[in-house]
């Protein structure tokens, strides 16, 4: 079943005085499944976060359509796009966007309570996910008081606690060292080995190998897609580093 389809996705800025026109994005097409773990390459400049934003609804494409969850994102109304993001979508950013004034449990709650649940509500949603996240006991602390791990684990659970039909992660071990970036991916194969949908923006090829597909943009348009199957991690590490190879030279297919 697919959750996402984004199609004929174009994306142009325009500079200030609108004498220079960028195109981020040409024509993307691609779409996602229900409980499928998708993994976003690309090098810096090739539209993968932009694609990101506008999947997220916090950016509007040019031109072309998102549908989540059987909803045209672009026709959403302004007044309803805030709500609609909260519902349905999990975000997980690289530099973990907690509120260092509030306690870990209290960053965790944020998007239930600007959606108006019930504490026993929300306290029923926490016990469920802070025990397999590993977070249990650091629900009283402050983000300064944990490390960078334990701060992204908190940001997994606040994308989780809304229960939404997706889960789009920036870069999300951007800023973790290799001990913690394991964590953080295990986790996510975790998660999506119950069934939640991820889609991951990532520049490391070992956190694309967590992917069950990976898709590479290049110059605004999807340049290639890989498929793990039955393929190691190891396996589809040499995939994906033959793959960026190609794209570096120029070469390969649209």
């Amino acid at each position: 079943m697919c959750i996402l389809k984004a199609s004929g996705v174009k994306k142009v800025y325009k500079s200030r005085f609108g004498g220079m026109m960028v195109e981020a994005l040409k024509d993307v097409n691609f779409s996602v499944d229900k409980g499928e773990f998708v993994a976003i390459m690309g090098e810096s400049g090739s539209g993968k976060t932009t694609l990101l934003n506008i999947l997220a609804a916090l950016d509007k494409a040019t031109e072309g359509e998102v549908i989540l969850d059987g909803k045209n994102i672009s026709r959403i109304k302004e007044s309803e796009i805030a709500k609609f993001r909260r519902d349905n979508i999990g975000y997980v950013f690289q530099d973990f966007n907690l509120l260092d004034t509030f306690s870990l449990e209290d960053n965790i709650y944020l998007p239930l309570v600007l959606a108006g649940k019930k504490h026993t509500d929300m306290k029923e949603r926490l016990d469920a996910i802070v025990g397999p996240l590993g977070i249990a006991d650091l629900l009283k602390k402050y983000p300064y008081e944990v490390s960078g791990g334990q701060k992204q684990r908190a940001a997994v659970a606040r994308a989780l606690i809304t229960e939404p039909s997706i889960i789009l992660a920036d870069e999300p071990t951007g800023a973790l060292d290799s001990k913690s970036s394991d964590e953080l991916l295990e986790l996510f194969r975790k998660v999506n080995g119950l069934g939640q949908t991820v889609l991951m923006v990532t520049h490391s090829v070992k956190a694309a190998c967590y992917a069950s597909r990976v898709l590479f943009i290049n110059d605004g348009v999807v340049f290639h897609q890989i498929f793990k199957g039955d393929s190691s991690d190891r396996e589809m590490y040499e995939k994906i580093s033959d793959t960026l190879t190609l794209m570096a030279r120029g070469g390969g297919e649209n």
